[in-house]
């Protein structure tokens, strides 16, 4: 059984209840009838739709809108909102709607993005729902199963390629720390972290390699148990004959199955390679690091592409 099968075969017996804001896209409605029709997860729809077996919340006629407008006042209210503001938005704006569900335990998670950025999502996101306690930084992966031999059967998980623009060290650190314990719950193997660079171990000098040398040091320190090493070319990340030629000495070389991009750029192109030349599958954005799970999608995404994130979402619910 592949991955998607196998996830959205857990996902069946979790019976999580997923709320999808954006209603009005047909994508997201051919996606709720297929999750309702393979039982992945309950829906919950917000918009003036008609899917049997979803439950649809107009938000003007929602009967826990007062209710809901209450707490959202109360946990903005260092911003100054009050109860009129916090109900307007309820009623007009589906993704602080769908958040509240999720931060009331009403819904298990929300996926977003159809129709919405992702800034207006994470936005959404971060004020309602909040990060996860302990937690320094919110990034995102992206889980590319590719038809190859490299990484765990083809599989990997791409990190950040969709929130954080310009990672500092430290935040680079934690996102291959947060990426590792994503893809060990996710594949059920263990994780294999490269730190990825256009150098590899100080075959070019630059600030940017710096970065992520640096980065390498600090998460080593934050997960010392942690099969991570760096900085790594793709090619001696992945490629056995490669990473024993390049780095000879590293336990990461040539078998990685986590790829850490040292900013937004390379992570956003490099799964896009991957997935429109390479033919990969790309499953995400999914969000790490918040107390409830927020997904995004891309804006370009397909029906399957909601159905497995949904999946997803499900399971960290």
């Amino acid at each position: 059984m592949d991955f998607l099968s196998t996830t959205k075969e857990k996902a069946r017996t979790l019976n999580r209840t997923i709320v999808l804001p954006e209603a009005e896209d047909e994508r997201v409605i051919e996606a709720a009838k297929q999750i309702l029709k393979e039982g992945i997860a309950n829906v919950i729809l917000i918009g003036n739709v008609d899917v049997a077996g979803a439950t649809i919340i107009v938000p003007e006629k929602y009967e826990k809108l007062d209710e809901l407008s209450e707490k959202l006042a109360e946990l903005r209210k260092s911003k100054g909102m009050v109860f009129d503001e916090a109900k307007a938005l309820l009623s007009t704006n589906s993704l602080y709607l769908g958040a509240m569900l999720v931060k009331e335990g009403i819904a298990h998670g929300m996926v977003a993005g159809a129709v919405n950025s992702t800034p207006d999502v994470m936005r959404a996101a971060l004020q309602v729902v909040k990060t996860a306690p302990g937690t320094k930084l919110v990034s995102t992966f992206f889980a590319m199963l590719t038809n190859s031999e490299f990484g765990e059967n083809g599989n990997f998980i791409f990190a950040d390629c969709a929130l954080n623009q310009n990672p500092t060290a430290e935040e680079l650190a934690q996102i291959a720390v947060d990426s590792a314990k994503s893809f060990e719950a996710l594949f059920g193997k263990e994780a294999i972290v490269a730190m990825l660079s256009h150098s590899t171990m100080g075959s070019a000098k630059h600030e940017d390699v710096t970065k992520v040398t640096q980065a390498t040091t600090l998460a080593k320190e934050l997960s010392p148990n942690l099969k991570l090493d760096g900085e790594l070319q793709l090619d001696a990340a992945i490629i056995p004959s490669i990473g024993k030629s390049k780095a000879p000495n590293s336990s990461v070389a040539g078998v990685a199955n986590v790829l850490v991009f040292p900013d937004i750029d390379a992570g956003n192109i490099g799964y896009k390679l991957v997935q429109r030349f390479g033919g990969a599958e790309a499953i995400g954005p999914i969000t790490q690091g918040l107390s409830k799970p927020v997904n995004d999608l891309s804006r370009g995404c397909s029906v399957e592409d909601v159905v497995a994130v949904v999946a997803l979402t499900a399971l960290q619910g």
